[in-house]
């Protein structure tokens, strides 16, 4: 927001520095993110003076010797200029010794050529007033000798462009922020003076304009005001107008529409001028558009609308969309005579809606959004109408058209000084904690209590929507107190030696070693839609994760998982001709189960297959093994052991390529994890490039934090190991990762305390001829090795033969020879 300090000067006499009122809006949670200075700045020892003669320079053919007056008690000065647009007896501004100019040109006597020079007589670049270097600025007006330029050229400004958060939509006007600084600088804070409620010397009318106000949406304008006013002439509005709402970058069009805009900046709340003879059929009707209804707007903009939408029209065309935008049909133009003045309260959310979905923003839809005061209003119109009667004449209907009542939003928040003083941590006295809270517009009542000594009932303005706890005031009296006033004192703090949250923990291991294996990370909404959840998970899920009351439609639901993310992710990219290979994300989904909501820790991971291309050293496609390995190492970072996971290939799946994807584990155990392909019909479906191998692992709270990462010190062993190879014949369609398991159970159970198992890997797996039909082997290299000793044949020999035994007679799997 664009702040002028000649403007919020209407409002309090703020005589203070740009910097201490930059300083002032940090400390009470206004960011200035740029000071602009508009004009003149303030200059010293530049004054008007007049060129008495000029002659050519002795020694330079381009330059001229000047006798300028500047009314100085030291006379005339002798200055030396190269420019050619003066001539004799012109006022021009001067430089005089001891001046800066902008950009740090400090003016000195010195000598040009031979000739001493007492000053410098300026362009207007030279005063930093636009690029103009071509000549002198002459002042046509010739005004006294002497003068100090900056009276000559008064209309200076300093603007401030400020951050305003979101829940302070109070703050969006020079009043608002008017009233935040008299509050903290201890100024008296001046309103504008309303005179339209009582006589005033145009007149006033008994008969509106238009014939009758309806409310079909109530929802979404709970409160309407329409004035009626007559006999205005158009024309440009006063010049002192157009320079505030030049200082903040808007363009004047005319005295009616200038008077509308400048009541929002200085008021905060939008309002609308009809000309009343476009309102067809004499009635102004609030509704929801129809659907692909259509409406030209003021940017001269053809807009197609949706039945969610608020409009206001007449009796055949939409005139206005509701909080955001006029159309050109009812505009004010230089015919205009009679005028409706709209003054309205809209619905927070239906705005934000309809100016996202039409990515159509106004300076009223901003303010609109985040909640306007609806108290105000009627003093807004009345602001504007003063100020129409002032700038373009006219009489106005005594009686407006009027729908509904501003909303009851009064609140009271029930507080004490000590309340105040013990979470503040320091001394204040009462007397101040009064002050502010007045100076803040609070109303105070004390009443006392039985346990609480003296009760502060203070009532809250209706336009401070963000405050509504005991805590919140107390954050206000500090914020306008001063935090440079707390006390200086000595922090004294125990030191506890603590950890990391688990989750915290699990979700840093998980990123370093996904972007250690060349993932890039994204980060997604964590709202979807509903459409999405239907197709990825259930019906059921899509019932139970809406959100009741959301912003928009494709973000209604909490999501089920991270992949359509990550996807939308490859889209994006791939729109945009990058080449996203490999994507992950860590957050939470959520699942419902048996009518319950839980909250996970997931991680998700996609993989795209390149296409085959030439290269010296081409890197393997991923595949479902690559895909088992990362969610294997993402299990383990919650503790989960290989041992305990059982993988199951997928069957027919929507979202997975059967014979390409598995699965592993289930929410009653705490952890799931579904991996490989995606199905190429969902791909091509989205318009995706390419094979997309992916996974995620969803894994409940609890059991992150139940894991204990406590490591212990175990020397490595200085000892050869041994190795022992060991081929099986198992059904085809069992899986590795099945028998890898059984034979580490037997393999451990057969070894007991001898020495160490340190490993059992599959290195090879065969099917064809040799084997039977069905059949296939697997070949696994299992190492040994003892911590005291290099470990003998006959023992170790011994131990496997054992394992042979046992893993034949207790799985039916038999020993390829």
């Amino acid at each position: 927001m664009l702040l002028s300090h000649k403007w919020l000067h209407r409002y309090i006499k703020l005589n203070k520095t740009p910097d201490e009122i930059t300083e002032a809006l940090t400390l009470i949670g206004f960011e200035v993110e740029d000071v602009t200075h508009i004009g003149l700045p303030h200059f010293e020892h530049v004054v008007v003076g007049k060129i008495l003669s000029s002659d050519p320079h002795p020694d330079a053919d381009r330059l001229s010797v000047c006798k300028v007056d500047t009314a100085s008690e030291l006379g005339l000065s002798t200055i030396v200029c190269g420019a050619k647009n003066y001539k004799v007896g012109d006022h021009v501004p001067v430089a005089l010794p001891g001046a800066i100019l902008p950009g740090g040109f400090e003016i000195k006597r010195s000598k040009l050529r031979g000739v001493d020079s007492e000053g410098m007589m300026c362009s207007p670049k030279e005063l930093g007033m636009g690029d103009d270097h071509g000549g002198l600025l002459i002042l046509e007006n010739k005004p006294n000798l002497g003068t100090p330029i900056n009276q000559v050229y008064p209309e200076t400004d300093i603007v401030f462009d400020i951050e305003v958060t979101p829940n302070r939509p109070d703050c969006l006007s020079h009043l608002g922020m008017a009233r935040e600084l008299a509050a903290y600088f201890g100024l008296t804070l001046l309103y504008p003076e309303i005179i339209a409620s009582g006589n005033n010397e145009n007149g006033k009318e008994d008969t509106n304009l238009i014939s009758n106000l309806n409310i079909n949406t109530p929802e979404n304008c709970p409160y309407y005001r329409a004035y009626s006013i007559l006999n205005v002439t158009i024309r440009q509005s006063p010049e002192w107008m157009q320079l505030l709402l030049k200082s903040i970058g808007l363009r004047p069009i005319n005295n009616v529409v200038d008077v509308t805009n400048f009541v929002l900046h200085e008021l905060g709340q939008p309002l609308h001028a009809f000309d009343a003879t476009k309102i067809l059929g004499g009635n102004l009707t609030v509704r929801l558009a129809e659907k692909d209804e259509k409406i030209t707007t003021l940017d001269d903009k053809e807009r197609l609308l949706d039945s969610t939408m608020t409009v206001i029209a007449d009796d055949e065309r939409s005139l206005v969309i509701g909080g955001v935008m006029g159309s050109v049909d009812a505009e004010v133009d230089n015919n205009t005579r009679n005028i409706v003045l709209e003054a309205a309260y809209f619905n927070p959310s239906n705005i934000r809606a309809t100016s996202r979905k039409l990515g159509l923003s106004s300076d009223s839809s901003y303010r609109f959004e985040r909640g306007v005061d609806s108290a105000g209003l009627e003093f807004a119109a009345m602001r504007a109408i003063d100020l129409i009667l002032e700038t373009a004449g006219g009489n106005v209907v005594e009686v407006p058209l009027v729908s509904g009542a501003p909303l009851q939003t009064v609140k009271e928040i029930i507080i004490s000084p000590d309340y105040i003083r013990k979470t503040l941590g320091f001394h204040v006295d009462d007397k101040d904690i009064k002050r502010v809270f007045e100076s803040l517009e609070f109303l105070i009542s004390i009443h006392d209590s039985k346990t609480n000594g003296k009760e502060w009932y203070i009532k809250i303005p209706e336009y401070r929507i963000d405050l509504d706890r005991p805590i919140d005031l107390v954050e206000e009296f500090l914020r306008i107190y001063g935090t440079d006033k707390i006390p200086e004192a000595t922090v004294q703090s125990p030191g506890l030696i603590s950890c990391d949250n688990p989750i915290t923990v699990f979700n840093r291991k998980v990123s370093a070693y996904l972007v250690g294996q060349n993932f890039s990370e994204c980060l997604n909404y964590s709202l979807r839609s509903k459409e999405e959840l239907e197709k990825w998970f259930t019906l059921a899920a899509s019932q139970s994760l809406g959100l009741s009351n959301p912003l928009a439609s494709d973000q209604s639901h909490l999501r089920t998982s991270l992949l359509p993310g990550l996807l939308d992710t490859i889209i994006l990219n791939q729109n945009r001709r990058n080449n996203p290979q490999r994507l992950f994300e860590a957050g939470r989904v959520f699942r419902e189960k048996d009518g319950l909501l839980w909250e996970a820790v997931s991680v998700g991971f996609v993989m795209l297959q390149s296409k085959v291309k030439q290269d010296w050293l081409a890197a393997k496609n991923p595949d479902l093994f690559s895909a088992k390995k990362i969610v294997l190492e993402l299990l383990k970072f919650a503790g989960i052991k290989n041992d305990d996971i059982k993988i199951k290939l997928l069957t027919s799946n929507n979202q997975w390529q059967e014979g390409h994807s598995a699965s592993a584990g289930n929410t009653d155990r705490g952890w799931e994890t579904k991996f490989g392909m995606l199905n190429l019909s969902l791909l091509k479906e989205k318009d995706i490039e390419g094979t997309v191998i992916a996974g995620w692992v969803t894994i409940l709270p609890e059991l992150i934090e139940k894991y204990k990462t406590e490591r212990s010190y175990q020397p490595l062993s200085n000892f050869p190991p041994v190795t022992k190879d060991l081929a099986l014949v198992v059904d085809e369609s069992v899986l590795s990762s099945e028998v890898r398991n059984k034979l580490s159970l037997v393999t451990k159970d057969a070894v007991g305390k001898q020495f160490n198992i340190e490993s059992i890997e599959v290195f090879d797996v065969y099917q064809g001829d040799g084997l039977p039909e069905g059949k296939k082997s697997l070949a696994f290299s299992l190492i040994f090795r003892a911590d005291d000793r290099t470990l003998t044949d006959v023992e170790v020999n011994k131990v496997f033969l054992e394992i042979q035994n046992r893993i034949t007679d207790d799985t039916g799997y038999s020993i390829r020879v």
